[in-house]
């Protein structure tokens, strides 16, 4: 940022740490340039700054719902990201689940069917890192 960070900026690193982990927003930092650098701090302020750091839902509530959304968008790469990050949300596999069932109703049984096979191979890659 070319300027101070403000406090809402502060906040959304720490939730984004939080729930994306270091690993992902320290690779997200060393890749931005000057033309993506403000989107960054864009989605950090406002994202995780504003939405993700509210109090009255939990990060875990949070995840299910921004996974269901994203799935029901067919943003394939952005699910992925936060089916990961449910490792740190403490959203379920059976909460994931429930939340792509909801998708197949409201948003349509080819968005859901899509997401489960998104899913399944994030969590068997998270398995696979586990084990290792």
């Amino acid at each position: 940022m070319n300027e101070t960070p403000s406090d809402r900026y502060r906040q959304g690193m720490a939730t984004r740490r939080a729930v994306l982990g270091d690993a992902h927003v320290d690779r997200a930092a060393a890749t931005a340039t000057e033309f993506d650098r403000p989107f960054q701090e864009l989605i950090t302020e406002a994202a995780w700054g504003h939405v993700w750091s509210r109090p009255v839902l939990s990060k875990r509530e949070r995840s299910i719902v921004t996974i269901a959304l994203l799935a029901a968008l067919g943003q394939d790469d952005e699910v992925a990201m936060h089916v990961r990050a449910t490792a740190n949300t403490g959203a379920t596999r059976e909460d994931i689940c429930e939340a792509l069932l909801h998708v197949a109703i409201y948003a349509g049984v080819p968005a859901a069917n899509h997401a489960i096979k998104i899913a399944k191979q994030t969590f068997a890659h998270m398995d696979a890192e586990k084990a290792a």
